[in-house]
């Protein structure tokens, strides 16, 4: 893996980790829906099926991740939910959620975790 994957990977795990820590149950990670793309995870809150985008940063990196979805990745994040839905059965009663976490690697200090619900 590269500094980058790796950096996503740690950000990815950061963000299950404040899910879970807000009551939500993580039910998959990096579910691939073809060639659409990725899901970083999909978790349950409540009855709510939230589908969750992730997005790393580096302190002073180009963006701020929660600029980071366009009005055409929502569109595929929605695309990607309703795949996943039909893979596993149907549609909670709660709905879906599309949510964004962004998290802030500082050069020191501690990473920033923050938590977008209903995004897209």
């Amino acid at each position: 893996m590269n500094a980058r994957g790796a950096m996503g990977k740690y950000g990815e795990d950061l963000a299950a980790r404040r899910l879970a820590d807000a009551g939500m149950t993580v039910l998959e990670r990096n579910w691939r829906g073809g060639r659409t793309g990725e899901i970083d995870i999909v978790a349950r809150d409540g009855d709510v099926l939230v589908v969750c985008e992730v997005k790393t940063r580096r302190s002073g990196a180009y963006e701020h991740p929660m600029a980071a979805v366009t009005p055409d990745k929502a569109q595929r994040l929605r695309d990607l939910a309703e795949r996943w839905i039909h893979a596993h059965g149907g549609a909670p009663p709660g709905g879906v959620r599309i949510d964004l976490i962004g998290v802030v690697l500082p050069d020191r200090g501690a990473p920033v975790v923050e938590h977008a619900r209903g995004v897209a």
